[in-house]
């Protein structure tokens, strides 16, 4: 089993591939931890990336695995994981309950209830205005390089969504994107983020 889910700030993808990673017995891989570095303490700083190189070997060696779930917002440097998914799914929530979720976690992180990724106030303010524009920037990108490398992907926004494609075969495009040949799901409501 190989799986990529991609989708916006709060809209559920960790959570979702971690019970996933669970149910299956799977490694699972948040984008987070090899996009930002780790000098801001015991997790990092969303202000610092991480060298592309190592990022992009880390990503390489994770997914040289046979069994793996990739999670993350991201989508320009992850051709080679895309390729390799055996399912893509875009985890799409609405705007308004993403903008909720990621309120909630940073008052839970600020008050030591969850890990903390030392998040600031100006921090939350770039996640909640790159949240607004996620559905009419980064996630129609995304979807359109997975329809440019012909790959087929599927809408769902919760565990129960994702193992119901699960028992399904796995679409596969048989035209291109521009010919309208997409599979269920596709051009739905779905995710992505700026790199």
């Amino acid at each position: 089993m190989r799986l990529h889910l991609i989708g916006g700030p709060g809209s559920g993808k960790s959570l979702v591939a971690r019970q996933l990673g669970e149910r299956f017995d799977v490694p699972v891989l948040d984008l987070d931890e090899i996009y930002w570095t780790h000098e801001g303490g015991d997790y990092g700083d969303y202000d610092a990336r991480a060298d592309p190189a190592g990022r992009d070997e880390a990503l390489a060696e994770f997914i040289r695995q046979d069994d793996w779930i990739v999670e993350g917002a991201y989508y320009r440097w992850l051709g080679e994981g895309f390729r390799k998914a055996d399912r893509i799914f875009l985890v799409n929530t609405p705007r308004w309950v993403r903008r909720i979720r990621i309120l909630r976690r940073f008052l839970r992180r600020k008050l030591g209830r969850e890990r903390n990724r030392h998040e600031s106030l100006r921090g939350l303010l770039r996640i909640l205005r790159w949240n607004r524009r996620y559905d009419t920037r980064n996630r129609l990108r995304a979807q359109a390089m997975l329809d440019a490398m012909s790959l087929a992907w599927t809408a769902c926004a919760t565990l129960e969504e994702v193992l119901a494609e699960l028992e399904r075969p796995p679409k596969v495009l048989r035209a291109s994107a521009s010919e309208g040949q997409r599979p269920r799901g596709a051009g739905a409501d779905t995710a992505g983020r700026p790199d």
